[in-house]
């Protein structure tokens, strides 16, 4: 009888082992997305935020994202998300007075399927928690803004990092590359990590190079993706940029351990604007 219920238990231990390893090595694939969803700014006239907006939340909400970093977002324009995406929390300050004031980089990820670990913002700039500081060449004040999250399925943990580079500094931009990079390694190590954001510079740029060519490198969501749709520019300046001239100034970028299986940037509606960047979003998998 002893020797019976030893088989027993040992039997039972090896299927736990068993599990345990196969959620370990579980693949889990992440919809995630990039948008500036553009401040709400009166003079947009008939673009405006208040017009956009249901648009906004419902577009987040019809792709089934389960992260979404986006830029330009002022107080309000928070409130609005967060009443109109109860299914969503979110992160992120203003990057005036590190609460309220001035535009966010918050990042949205869906509750039922993500704890938050951590989370915090930093500035862009040669003092990193100094609050409004502005960096190195840069016209205005800059903010990257993370989340630690942990699958609650597999238990797998990555790094969401969210920004929007300076317009005008070309340092500046290099600079937070860099900055950015090194924060990830600080706080997951070789843990996966995303990083999203309106970057305000094409692929031919140092920033852009920066990020995919460093040590630690980074890549290009839509370049690596194994199937793409859409088209391959992001800002449009609500539609008013000509065609053949329009740029893909916003990316996801990801650590070498994440595979993308498809990327998507939709074409905007003429008359129906949901902001004057398309959005970006690409399925991932680690």
């Amino acid at each position: 009888m002893k020797r019976q219920i030893f088989w027993v238990c040992a039997g039972l231990a090896l299927l736990s082992l068993g599990a345990c390893s196969q959620k370990k090595d579980e693949k889990i694939q992440v919809k995630w997305g990039t948008f500036n969803v553009r401040y709400d700014n009166p003079a947009d006239s008939m673009n405006n935020w208040k017009y956009r907006k249901d648009a906004v939340a419902d577009f987040v909400r019809s792709q089934n994202l389960d992260v979404v970093g986006m830029q330009e977002v002022l107080h309000n324009q928070l409130e609005d998300l967060k009443v109109r995406l109860p299914e969503y929390a979110e992160v992120g300050v203003g990057r005036e007075d590190g609460k309220t004031k001035g535009e966010y980089s918050p990042l949205f990820f869906r509750k039922d399927r993500f704890e938050l670990l951590d989370s915090n913002t930093f500035w862009l700039s040669q003092y990193p928690d100094s609050v409004g500081f502005i960096g190195w060449d840069g016209a205005c004040t800059r903010i990257a803004t993370w989340a630690k999250l942990k699958d609650r399925n597999s238990g797998k943990i990555v790094m969401a990092v969210n920004t929007h580079f300076d317009h005008v500094g070309t340092e500046a931009r290099t600079k937070s590359a860099l900055l950015i990079i090194d924060k990830i390694k600080e706080i997951v190590g070789s843990d996966p990590a995303v990083l999203t954001g309106d970057f305000n510079v094409s692929e031919q740029w140092d920033a852009y190079k920066t990020i995919t060519s460093n040590e630690f490198v980074m890549k290009d969501a839509f370049k690596i993706a194994e199937k793409k749709e859409g088209v391959s520019y992001t800002f449009h300046n609500f539609g008013r940029i000509p065609a053949g001239s329009r740029e893909k100034i916003d990316y996801i970028f990801v650590t070498p351990q994440i595979k993308v299986s498809d990327a998507f940037i939709p074409s905007e509606t003429s008359g129906k604007y949901l902001s004057d960047h398309n959005p970006h979003i690409a399925t991932l998998e680690f």
